[in-house]
């Protein structure tokens, strides 16, 4: 499927993924490529969803809306986490088959795989086991639309298709404590130790997990290809195919924004899974996606815009 000169809705198409995707696809000649916002359609409602689409018919229709942040919000939210997302997947989903929308795109998480998969996690190892404990109603909210798009393309012939991607970073992510990611979250501590003149920061866990950051102009890239070349029913990692040690990260951060006072580990809170690496031959086998931007060259681009925009 070209999306040249297609119809197509992205749910979550203003936040800061869908914001790249919305552009990728403008770049790629879309005829229309509509972003609703949650005043005008809470996808949590299905009347919401069927509205929804009945008013744009779209070709393609690219689930990237949910209700996610890090491991706190998880903590602290684990039913409407869960709720929210399954929901929102199940109800559009359904109202895609009814209104025979051409192709579905589901965006998963990495927050799927179980705890202890072996790195690199491979989507064969996805049923493995029970995912971490602190974004397990999260991931298994996520996992259940790769079901029920498989049980749809059983039964139905719909062509829907699941993506897995790793953690996102990148300018625009979001910055506020509360519910941010590793990489924001670490850049504002540094920055507001930096203001304040404080001599150290202090950050969660001991920092011997590792993560892999994919760079958020990539993972847009990304759902673009697969959306025109993947209608296979098995999910795919979408990822940069490394890995870094917590620590290691804390350390780079620092050094990029010129940081040179002391880490404090606060081991009393948790880690979250210990390790997390995808392999991502799959991808780049089915639909010819690699990642481009250098891990340091993404850091320093977000470092700048962070920075730009406090200004």
């Amino acid at each position: 499927m070209n999306v040249s000169g297609r119809r197509i809705v992205v749910t979550g198409g203003s936040g800061f993924l869908g914001r790249r995707v919305v552009g990728a696809l403008q770049e790629r000649r879309a005829a229309e490529v509509v972003a609703p916002r949650k005043r005008d359609y809470d996808l949590v409602e299905r009347e919401a969803c069927r509205r929804l689409l009945a008013e744009t018919r779209p070709d393609v229709v690219i689930h990237l809306a949910d209700r996610v942040g890090g491991i706190g919000a998880n903590r602290e939210n684990p039913g409407a986490f869960f709720f929210d997302n399954v929901m929102m997947g199940a109800h559009l989903l359904e109202e895609c088959r009814l209104a025979g929308v051409p192709k579905v795109v589901g965006v998963g998480t990495i927050c799927s795989y179980p705890k202890l998969t072996p790195v690199p996690f491979r989507e064969e190892s996805l049923w493995d086991g029970y995912p971490e404990e602190t974004n397990a109603p999260y991931g298994l909210a996520k996992k259940m639309l790769l079901v029920q798009g498989q049980s749809y393309r059983q039964q139905y012939g719909m062509n829907v298709i699941h993506l897995l991607p790793v953690n996102l970073y990148g300018p625009g992510d979001n910055f506020d404590p509360a519910s941010s990611h590793v990489i924001p979250a670490l850049i504002k501590k540094v920055q507001d130790a930096q203001d304040a003149g404080a001599g150290s920061i202090e950050v969660w866990g001991t920092g011997t997990p590792s993560r892999e950051f994919l760079y958020v102009d990539d993972a847009a890239r990304g759902i673009v290809l697969a959306t025109e070349r993947y209608d296979g029913a098995d999910p795919v990692n979408v990822g940069a195919g490394f890995e870094i040690r917590i620590r290691d990260l804390v350390a780079l951060i620092c050094r990029l924004m010129g940081f040179r006072g002391e880490m404090r580990w606060n081991d009393a809170m948790p880690d979250g899974q210990p390790w997390r690496c995808v392999d991502t031959s799959r991808a780049e086998r089915l639909f010819g996606f690699r990642a481009m931007t250098s891990f340091e060259e993404g850091l320093k681009h977000t470092i700048e815009w962070y920075r730009s925009t406090r200004a």
